[in-house]
């Protein structure tokens, strides 16, 4: 099942119903990124397991409230513009570009070495649609922008967790979740 965002019935003043199109497909995205990114941040939080436990923990809620709060954002946004923001989970699955997250429970560095994988995913798409609505919507921009600022230091968090002594990522180099949670804990 997937909706239909091919119309919207006004959009904001001036601008163009065409660029309103790209920009709510485009936000559309963004949307069904970061509700998967709150449902997986928050698996992660009941999943873990082991010393760094009450670390992590404690840790991703904050994370899971904020990007609960881009959700709406966004969701707002694409209203705004004249989209119908599309937020059930049958769409997400049937749009999605990306498999569930794949690490169940598991030791909390472990998770954390699959999360910046998530991390950097989500966080490269908004960097994409931040130039893409450069002459498109500067507004939509601005709001891909302070969104990146958040969630560019949620993954240093996680980061945190996974850096060396010289610097280096423990989960460096891994291309697959389970890949880089087996890295982590290495």
């Amino acid at each position: 099942m997937t909706h239909d965002s091919s119309t919207v019935g006004y959009t904001v003043p001036g601008m163009a119903e065409k660029d309103a199109l790209e920009v709510v497909e485009l936000l559309q995205k963004r949307l069904h990124a970061l509700n998967d990114l709150a449902l997986t941040l928050k698996h992660v939080h009941w999943n873990v397991v082991g010393p760094h436990f009450i670390a992590v923990h404690t840790m991703l809620d904050p994370q899971v409230d904020g990007v609960r709060g881009m959700v709406d954002d966004v969701a707002e946004r694409i209203a705004t513009l004249g989209g119908s923001p599309a937020g059930t989970p049958g769409v997400l699955v049937a749009e999605r570009s990306w498999d569930d997250y794949s690490v169940g429970r598991a030791d909390a560095i472990a998770h954390l070495g699959a999360l910046d994988l998530v991390y950097t995913g989500v966080v490269g798409d908004h960097r994409e649609a931040i130039v893409r609505t450069d002459e498109l919507d500067q507004v939509t921009q601005d709001m891909l922008i302070a969104q990146s600022g958040e969630l560019e230091q949620y993954q240093w968090f996680v980061r945190a967790h996974l850096e060396n002594s010289d610097g280096s990522l423990s989960s460096a180099g891994a291309s697959t979740e389970r890949g880089a949670a087996a890295d982590a804990t290495a």
